[in-house]
């Protein structure tokens, strides 16, 4: 990788090797959705959302208590990364769009849908190797959406034997709910423990919101 973090790829992706890449701490992006190219990125300084360190605001805890939608996993992980990609900026092109389905169907990318009176109202999904789920992108169409997305599938996680939550940058609403960023090379140090084992998406149901409030207190 260049020490600016990007590097244009001329070659074809195929899913084995875009799930090597993430072995490698690297992930890909294009620069728009028109655009055809593919760069690999590796930040200099690496977005994590700590498992044991979720914050749930009191508004958010609120928005939780409600109950008035639904939770689900993979019930339509096109459906959400079509939404991902639907807004005026966006780095997911059609090569990327077709990279994530297969890597959906081969059971390495995963999403969490967030459903109201039959709608899809928010989501985010991401990819999955050892113990590590790397983040890749999440939307939200109603007030705090992606943040109970967020909250069920930091629960969900720790419940599965995750260890590492990569977000690959910090935003401003991913600081809000307790993002951090760390260096390169304690982030390399990181991933490599969690390759180190296996965890399983499926290895438990969503739960109420009840638990996941609960959980999130107990460790936050």
């Amino acid at each position: 990788m260049q020490d600016d973090a990007e590097e244009a790829w001329g070659g074809e992706i195929d899913p084995d090797l875009l799930m090597h890449a993430y072995a490698s701490g690297v992930f890909p992006m294009s620069e728009h959705r028109d655009d055809p190219e593919i760069f690999w990125v590796d930040p200099v300084r690496r977005g994590l959302l700590p498992l044991d360190g979720f914050h749930i605001s009191r508004s958010l805890a609120k928005a939780i208590r409600r109950a008035d939608y639904e939770v689900t996993l993979d019930r339509d992980f096109e459906a959400v990364l079509r939404a991902c990609a639907d807004r005026a900026e966006t780095w997911i092109n059609d090569e990327i769009h077709h990279l994530y389905m297969a890597l959906h169907a081969r059971g390495q990318a995963h999403s969490i849908e967030v459903w109201r009176e039959g709608q899809l109202i928010g989501g985010v999904y991401g990819v999955v190797l050892g113990r590590a789920f790397f983040g890749e992108s999440m939307f939200s169409r109603q007030r705090d959406a992606s943040k109970i997305a967020l909250a069920w599938l930091v629960d969900h996680l720790r419940r599965c034997g995750y260890t590492l939550f990569d977000t690959q940058f910090i935003t401003p609403h991913l600081a809000s709910l307790g993002g951090i960023e760390i260096p390169r090379a304690a982030y390399r140090a990181a991933l490599a423990e969690a390759l180190e084992g296996e965890a399983d998406f499926y290895s438990v149901a969503p739960d109420s919101a009840t638990g996941v409030l609960q959980r999130s207190t107990q460790t936050s």
